[in-house]
């Protein structure tokens, strides 16, 4: 029988915060370099950005806060804590990496791939903190806990919503790229984050 594994300390929990939502930012950057949109609410932030103008960070960080109160009632003190860390990581990286690394041409195929990669693994490095990047995820996750439906069906369904809105608002090309990067992402969160399957797990 495996034990259960120890709680980390604080200053891992900060880590892993820091190195998830470098992972993502900079999978970010490489959608918004070939105008990839994505799922959850990074997807709908982003989608916002692109219609509207505005800064994407700014909007990334205002469209979760409605869900830090579902996040607090489902998940507890603590999870909404990081995940708001998170977000706010998030949302300051992603518009500090664009002064930092300019992209003058980048392969769509490649940004979708790599992008959905690297959002994946910073994904999993704040899972395994207990920790998220908030919005639908949070949301479903609240459904699942208060309605007994499955998360991983209610994130598909608003996930299908955001894509249909970027075919409509960008075309079908971006959609399509958009779910091959979230093949690449769930394949890293499918393969590495199976409970049981590793020593403290």
């Amino acid at each position: 029988m495996t034990q259960p594994s120890p709680p980390h300390h604080l200053y891992e929990d900060v880590l892993a915060i820091l190195i998830g939502s470098i992972h993502v930012a900079v999978g970010v950057l490489l959608f918004r370099s070939a105008d990839i949109p994505m799922g959850g609410t990074v997807g709908v932030a982003y989608l916002a950005h692109y219609a509207s103008g505005l800064n994407f960070g700014t909007l990334f960080f205002l469209i979760n806060l409605p869900f830090y109160v579902l996040a607090w009632r489902g998940m507890g003190r603590a999870f909404t804590i990081k995940t708001f860390a998170a977000v706010a990581s998030l949302s300051v990286l992603s518009e500090w990496l664009p002064t930092l690394i300019h992209l003058d041409h980048i392969n769509a195929v490649f940004a979708a791939i790599v992008g959905g990669l690297l959002v994946g693994n910073g994904l999993l490095v704040l899972i395994r903190h207990r920790a998220s990047l908030g919005g639908l995820g949070v949301l479903a996750v609240y459904l699942q806990e208060t309605r007994g439906w499955r998360a991983g069906t209610i994130q598909m369904l608003m996930d299908l919503v955001i894509l249909g809105a970027a075919a409509w608002i960008i075309g079908l090309q971006a959609a399509a790229l958009s779910v091959l990067a979230s093949g690449a992402l769930n394949m890293v969160i499918g393969v590495n984050h199976r409970r049981g399957r590793y020593l403290g797990c």
